[in-house]
C-alpha cells in the first residue's frame, strides 16, 4: 500500500466512531493474573483488571500476537498503564501495532486508540498494520502517520500514552539516513498538551549503561540512559509517578546491541510512569 493511501487514511483524526463491539468476558490464566505494577492494580477495579486480561486471552488476536506474549508480558505493562474501559489513549510510535490490538480492546466501543507512527515506523512494518486494521478490523483504532514535530493531536483529548521500545528511536542519528533527525523536545511538545490533567505516559525502553552518551548508545545498541528519558519527560511538563522493575535484568551488562541473541527479549528494561499535573 503506497504511503499516500497510509496518509489519507489517517486524515479522519477526530471523527473517528468508537468500536461496534467489545471482548467477550474471559478469565484470566494464571500466568496473566500474576501480580504486576503495584503502583497501578490497586487503583484498577476487578471489572478493569478483567478487561485487560481479556484483551490478552481474546481469541481474535491477529496471528502470531500471542506467541510474543511471554517475553512482552502485556499483563504488566497494561496494569502500570493503568488502561480502562473508555479511554482515549495513543500508542506512539506503535509499528505493527501489537499493542495497539490490546489497547483497542480493552478500551472498547466507547474508547479509541491513536496508532501513531512517523513514515519511517510505518515503512518498517511492513503489511502488518494493513493485516491488523484493514477491513475496519479494529474499528474504535485510528493511524496516525505524520513525522513526530508536526503530530496534530488535540488538545486535552488523551488518557494515556504508551511508548514501547521506541522513545530512543526519538534521539537516533541514523549515519545512513534510514531515519530523519527527530527532535525529542518538539515531539514532546506536540504531546503533552493532548494529555489531559492526571493522564498517564508509561515509558518502556531497553536500558543504556550510566551517562551514556545517545549518539553511541542509540545508534549502535538501540539503548537509551534511563535518566535520559526522565530528564526529557520532566521538561516536558511531565511528573515522574512510578518505575516497575518488572522487566529489570542485572545480567545485561547493557554493552549488547539488542538484537544480539545472547540478549535479545531479555535486556535490562526500564519501565516508568509519569502524569501530567492537574
Amino acid at each position: 500500500m503506497s504511503r499516500a493511501l497510509w496518509l489519507a487514511l489517517c486524515v479522519p483524526l477526530l471523527t473517528v466512531a468508537g468500536c461496534q463491539q467489545a471482548p467477550p468476558p474471559e478469565q484470566p490464566s494464571a500466568e496473566q493474573a500474576a501480580p504486576a505494577a503495584a503502583a497501578t492494580s490497586s487503583e484498577l477495579s476487578a471489572d478493569d483488571k478483567a478487561a485487560i486480561y481479556a484483551s490478552i486471552d481474546n481469541i481474535e488476536r491477529l496471528p502470531g500476537d500471542m506467541d510474543e506474549d511471554s517475553w512482552r508480558r502485556p499483563s504488566e505493562v497494561l496494569t502500570f498503564l493503568g488502561v480502562r474501559p473508555d479511554m482515549k489513549v495513543v500508542d506512539y510510535l506503535s509499528a505493527g501495532g501489537y499493542y495497539t490490538e490490546l489497547l483497542s480492546r480493552v478500551v472498547g466501543p466507547e474508547g479509541q486508540v491513536i496508532a501513531y507512527n512517523n513514515p519511517e515506523y510505518l515503512k518498517f512494518s511492513g503489511e502488518k498494520p494493513q493485516q491488523r486494521y484493514g477491513n475496519d478490523r479494529l474499528p474504535n483504532v485510528v493511524q496516525l502517520t505524520t513525522p513526530p514535530e508536526e503530530a496534530p493531536f488535540e488538545p486535552n483529548t488523551l488518557d494515556a500514552a504508551l511508548f514501547v521500545m521506541s522513545y530512543h528511536d526519538l534521539h537516533w542519528k541514523s549515519k545512513d539516513g534510514s531515519w530523519p533527525n527527530t527532535d525529542p523536545t518538539q515531539a514532546l511538545a506536540k504531546l503533552v498538551p493532548a494529555l489531559k490533567p492526571g493522564a498517564t505516559v508509561v515509558v518502556m525502553d531497553h536500558a543504556a549503561a550510566a551517562g551514556a552518551d545517545p549518539a553511541v548508545s542509540v545508534d549502535a545498541l538501540h539503548r537509551i540512559d534511563p535518566a535520559l528519558i526522565k530528564r526529557d519527560f520532566e521538561a516536558a511538563g511531565l511528573t515522574f509517578d512510578a518505575e516497575s522493575k518488572a522487566f529489570a535484568n542485572a545480567e545485561d551488562d547493557h554493552t549488547k546491541p539488542v538484537f544480539d541473541p545472547a540478549i535479545r527479549h531479555k535486556t535490562d528494561q526500564i519501565l516508568y510512569r509519569f502524569k501530567k499535573p492537574g
